[in-house]
C-alpha cells in the first residue's frame, strides 16, 4: 500500500518537472517573440492578440520581455501558457502546445505583412529655416534693456536699499522691476502671471519681445519722473535754525 503511494507521487513529480520545462521554453521562445513585437511598435508595452484555426492567443510584453501568453481556445477555458503568477496546469498546457505551431505561425506573417511598408516613404526632407538672426536681434534688444534696468536698479539700490521692487503701469499695464544691489533680478510685464522681459532663466521669446519693446521707453520715463518727483521732495527739506 505504501509502495503505491509513493510511486503515485514520483509521478506527479515527474509531470510536473517536465511541465515546468516545457514552460520555460515557451517562456524563452515567446520571450523573443515579445522582443520583436517591441523593436516593431517602438514602444516599452503593450499587446497583440493573433487568431488560428483553434483559437486566440494574446501576447502582452513590458520593457521587451514577455509579460503573459495566453491562449483561448474555441471550445474550453482559456490558460495562460507564460504568466507572472504561475505555470498552467498540465492538460491545459498540453492542449495549448497542440496549437503553438499555427500561433508561431500567425506571428510571423504578422512580422512579415510589414515587409517593404516603408519603401516608398521620403527619406529627404527641406532644409529646416535657422532662428539665429531672429535670436541674435533679439537678444541685442534685451541686452539694451538690461543696461536701461540695471542702471535703474543701481539708482533704486542707492535710495531704497540693497533690493526691492519698483513698479508703475504703463498703457494700462503693469511693469514691475526687481533690483538686487546693482543689478535688475527681473523685469516683469503683466503682473504675477506676466510676461518677464528679464529674469535668471534667460529673456523672453521674440514675440514678446517685440510686443512690449515699444512700452520700455514709456516705463523710463515712468520711472524719470518719479526720481525727480523724489528729488523735489528732498529739495524742500530743510533745518530750521530758530526751530
Amino acid at each position: 500500500m505504501t509502495d503505491g503511494l509513493e510511486t503515485d507521487v514520483a509521478e506527479a513529480a515527474d509531470v510536473a518537472a517536465r511541465r515546468d520545462e516545457l514552460a520555460g521554453r515557451v517562456r524563452t521562445h515567446a520571450g523573443e517573440m515579445a522582443r520583436e513585437l517591441a523593436v516593431l511598435q517602438g514602444g516599452d508595452y503593450g499587446q497583440e492578440t493573433f487568431d488560428t484555426d483553434g483559437g486566440s492567443w494574446t501576447l502582452k510584453y513590458e520593457a521587451g520581455d514577455v509579460q503573459y501568453l495566453r491562449f483561448d481556445p474555441k471550445s474550453g477555458s482559456e490558460t495562460y501558457v507564460v504568466s507572472s503568477k504561475q505555470p498552467p496546469e498540465p492538460g491545459p498546457l498540453g492542449t495549448a502546445m497542440e496549437d503553438y505551431d499555427a500561433f508561431v505561425a500567425a506571428f510571423n506573417e504578422h512580422i512579415e505583412s510589414f515587409d517593404g511598408l516603408l519603401e516608398d516613404a521620403p527619406d529627404e526632407f527641406p532644409a529646416v529655416a535657422s532662428t539665429a538672426e531672429l535670436v541674435a536681434e533679439r537678444d541685442r534688444i534685451v541686452e539694451r534693456i538690461r543696461d536701461v534696468a540695471d542702471a535703474m536698479a543701481q539708482e533704486l539700490h542707492r535710495y531704497d536699499g540693497e533690493y526691492g521692487t519698483y513698479s508703475t503701469t504703463v498703457s494700462g499695464t503693469r511693469w514691475e522691476l526687481k533690483w538686487d544691489g546693482d543689478v535688475a533680478s527681473y523685469l516683469r510685464v503683466g503682473g504675477s502671471d506676466g510676461t518677464y522681459l528679464l529674469s535668471q532663466y534667460g529673456p523672453a521669446s521674440a514675440p514678446e519681445v517685440r510686443r512690449l519693446v515699444a512700452d520700455v521707453d514709456d516705463f523710463v520715463a515712468a520711472f524719470n519722473e518719479y526720481v525727480a518727483e523724489l528729488e523735489a521732495d528732498l529739495s524742500q527739506v530743510s533745518f530750521d535754525d530758530e526751530r
